[in-house]
């Protein structure tokens, strides 16, 4: 560790990124550096945003080992026999569980509908008449919120076991991981409090206890690092196996992309090296595969927050490389 470097990073983040709450850095499967912003502690959980749909990503990944998926060429329509579609929506027909990972699954929407999206009761349903329309399938069309829950049904139903359920038993406890709690909010004054909150320890989840599967997840920034370190093993963590090494380097590997940016399955490509889970607000999951480092950061959200892919690259690694 480069005493002089750690502390010019320090002071970067202290001037520029206020809405930092922990950095977590791990070399060679050790913790290196730990410290916490804004009166937070290892055990302080942030909500985390679309860091949840890495986590998902890696949920898949375990269901397909598992043989709860067959594969990901399954129609998503397949997932769910009750759901009464439009049968002249020819898109959605068509669109396989592959689109959604890869983020290549066209949407009827121009501007997210996020008002009818949390006033309602029933997330899977509405994600599933977001999707299709007359937008062909395989152009790269990020969704925020509105359309990876699909992804939370396809877990459940595949499984039979809630996302919560499912998560607890084969990442979260296997991680050491707290598991969470569901959260159902009965107004937008509980969401804001969430969102800004640094201890509740949960998952949101609608009136029918379906988790969320773009944002709604509560870690700590530890518990971020901790993924980061599984990823970087492989799928291995402390000697047991968690998840395919094979879908570890899938769902890391470049299958979309837009302009400059590379995505995964539920990750980002950041480079030949290294990938990053990210969310609103900074949270971070970054793993550079050539030096063994994972960097993990917890951040409240702020609007227009600075990345934190450039701060961790130019300033908080090199401080720790050989």
């Amino acid at each position: 560790m480069n005493q002089e470097k750690v502390k010019t990073f320090e002071n970067i983040i202290k001037k520029n990124y206020p809405n930092i709450c922990g950095v977590v850095v791990m070399k060679d499967n050790k913790i290196v550096y730990e410290n916490y912003e804004n009166n937070c502690n290892r055990e302080s959980k942030i909500h985390v945003y679309s860091v949840t749909k890495s986590i998902i990503s890696i949920l898949i990944g375990i269901a397909l080992d598992k043989g709860y998926i067959k594969d990901i060429d399954q129609k998503i329509l397949s997932f769910f026999p009750d759901y009464k579609a439009d049968k002249t929506n020819k898109s959605l027909q068509n669109i396989k569980l592959k689109d959604m990972l890869t983020m290549t699954a066209p949407l009827k929407y121009k501007e997210p509908p996020y008002v009818d999206y949390f006033t309602g009761l029933d997330y899977l349903k509405f994600s599933l008449d977001m999707l299709g329309g007359d937008n062909e399938i395989g152009t790269f069309s990020y969704a925020p919120l509105i359309g990876p829950d699909v992804l939370s049904g396809i877990i459940k139903n595949s499984t039979n076991q809630s996302v919560l359920e499912f998560a607890t038993k084969n990442l979260f406890e296997p991680l050491g991981i707290l598991p969470p709690e569901n959260i159902v909010f009965k107004n937008a004054d509980e969401q804001f409090l969430f969102n800004q909150s640094t201890d509740k320890n949960n998952w949101v989840a609608d009136s029918k206890n379906l988790n969320t599967a773009g944002w709604g997840l509560a870690l700590s920034t530890l518990d971020m690092a901790k993924i980061g370190q599984l990823y970087l093993n492989g799928g291995v963590y402390n000697c047991k196996r968690i998840v395919s090494t094979n879908w570890v380097k899938e769902s890391t590997s470049v299958h979309s992309h837009l302009n400059k940016l590379m995505y995964g399955y539920l990750w980002w490509i950041l480079d030949e090296y290294s990938f990053a889970a990210l969310g609103d607000g900074g949270n971070t999951i970054y793993v550079d595969t050539k030096n063994n480092i994972i960097v993990s950061i917890s951040a409240l959200f702020v609007p227009n927050s600075k990345e934190k892919i450039k701060l961790i690259k130019q300033y908080i690694k090199q401080a720790f490389e050989d």
